[in-house]
């Protein structure tokens, strides 16, 4: 059996803090080298993870898996709006604007939270299967064209 931390349940230490400027300011600066693999994209049960401090997770990384949903999209006839939001992880701003730039580029229609805030997945999957429910899906993927979806949420 894994043993409990002892520190488990008590407040952060100041050691235990990242400077949460830094971590963007190396989101934006550092440039992961794929002959590195702790530098490549690993998606996981959770996603895609990693920091910017170790070049795991960069501008460079939102912008090429945007990119590949992109792509994907075309390749199926996907034309509905995509739905994006963001958690409470330090980059999940930072990575959401790249990922907006991206599909903006791409004429993607996209669209986020009313608030400009964090969305939680139920929320966002409520949203979709709203969306998806009151038949907007079909008829993009059928016909391939843009419809103008109204917010449900």
């Amino acid at each position: 059996m894994e043993r409990m931390n002892d520190r488990a349940g008590s407040p952060a230490q100041p050691s235990d803090l990242i400077d949460l400027t830094e971590l963007v300011q190396a989101y934006y600066a550092l440039v992961p080298d794929v002959s590195i693999s702790e530098q490549r994209v690993v998606f996981g049960t959770s996603g895609y993870r990693g920091s910017s401090f170790d070049t795991a997770f960069n501008e460079v990384h939102i912008a090429a898996i945007t990119q590949a949903i992109v792509e994907y999209r075309a390749s199926q006839g996907i034309a509905e709006p995509l739905f994006i939001g963001r958690d409470t992880h330090g980059l999940s701003q930072p990575a959401e604007t790249t990922a907006l730039e991206v599909l903006a580029a791409n004429d993607v229609h996209a669209l986020k939270g009313e608030f400009d805030d964090f969305v939680p997945t139920p929320t966002l999957s409520h949203t979709i299967i709203t969306y998806n429910a009151a038949g907007h899906g079909e008829s993009c993927r059928r016909h391939h064209h843009h419809s103008e979806p109204q917010p449900t949420a």
